[in-house]
């Protein structure tokens, strides 16, 4: 039986939400991966550095905690989850912030995130105005500081046009700040693809919904809520574009699962909540991918090499052990629905040292 081992793999994009949510997805994440790139966009936002700490805190805590739900009890035993070996790497809700600011959170923050206002998932507070000048003393001072921008890159246009829109802002943000570096979250398009080579400081995370599925998956005949994700999966041409990156380990492109859970009544239901649920599943199903590519030995860098060369992080040491073998997702992992529920996929995970 092919069996298939992974190093710190990193998910370089993940909601792990708050509360209880927290505490029910927290450790689907620890337990595969050596650090996660955790976002802000809370109920208020992470904004300060005593939110950002106590954030921190309450993830550490989730990773640890013993579930208390019948389903989850029976899984984590099952499994023999456990949250050590594991970093969340903090981000903050981007706004103009002074160098003081900055130079107070610095060694406690990863990056900064952006997002156009309103666009998505708790984000009514985002930037509304690309204004490069009244942004320019918070972007330079964080290119002097090495401080990563990770973009969540729509406008309000339509919606299989918004990435593609976005483009021009990428392009005005690379150009005027060379020396920041700057991530292209959870790319859709091949417009986003080929802008990659354009600007040195451009980079990019890619989830795996978006090289398996198209918007025909999501709504080419009965309505799929809970593949349904901001941004939306695009054109059949734009998936072969991202699997052409992600498949040859192209250096700038990294793994970011953009695992985004909500309660099932809030995916089927009218107004479905936009995020795509992939944190338990999402390593044996790449692997499954890029096993039937014949490209399996490339895995490594998307989920881990390129984004330690990029970003010059050394994470915890995790070894995980996947085998070719036959898994049922499960319906549920406590309230949330993953992709895939109830179907069977090739690749299981047999260990995590």
């Amino acid at each position: 039986m092919k069996t298939h081992s992974l190093l710190m793999p990193l998910d370089m994009h993940v909601h792990l939400r708050d509360g209880e949510m927290l505490q029910n997805v927290a450790k689907l994440t620890s337990y595969t991966f050596s650090g996660a790139v955790v976002m802000p966009n809370l109920v208020p936002p992470v904004k300060t550095k005593e939110q950002l700490l106590a954030y921190k805190e309450r993830i550490m805590l989730a990773c640890g905690l013993e579930i208390k739900e019948d389903e989850f009890d029976e899984f984590f035993d099952d499994v023999g989850l456990s949250g050590g070996d594991f970093e969340p790497f903090m981000t903050l809700f981007y706004d103009n912030y002074s160098e003081d600011f900055l130079d107070e959170v610095r060694e406690d923050i990863f990056g900064i995130k952006l997002y156009p206002a309103g666009i998505t998932t708790n984000s009514e507070g985002g930037v509304s105005d690309f204004d490069v000048e009244a942004m320019r003393e918070t972007l330079e001072t964080m290119a002097r500081m090495d401080i990563p921008l990770l973009v969540h890159g729509e406008t309000d246009g339509f919606v299989m046009d918004r990435e593609a829109e976005f483009m021009s802002i990428y392009e005005l943000l690379a150009s005027n700040f060379p020396d920041l570096k700057i991530v292209m979250e959870h790319i859709t398009t091949k417009a986003a693809v080929e802008m990659l080579d354009k600007y040195p400081n451009l980079y990019a995370t890619i989830t795996v919904q978006h090289l398996l599925i198209t918007l025909d998956d999501v709504a080419g005949g009965m309505l799929q809520p809970h593949l349904f994700c901001k941004p939306i999966a695009k054109r059949p041409e734009d998936r072969e574009a991202l699997l052409n990156v992600a498949l040859n380990a192209h250096p700038k492109v990294m793994f970011g699962s953009d695992s985004a859970p909500h309660p099932q009544h809030a995916k089927e239901s009218c107004g479905c909540a936009a995020g795509v649920f992939t944190a338990p599943i999402a390593l044996q199903v790449l692997c499954e991918l890029f096993d039937k590519h014949g490209k399996l030995d490339n895995l490594q860098s998307f989920v881990s090499d390129n984004a330690q060369s990029i970003y010059g992080i050394c994470p915890e040491f995790k070894e995980v052990i996947l085998e070719e073998r036959p898994f049922t997702v499960p319906a549920k992992y406590g309230e949330v629905v993953p992709m895939y529920a109830g179907e069977t996929i090739g690749w299981s995970i047999e260990d995590v040292l």
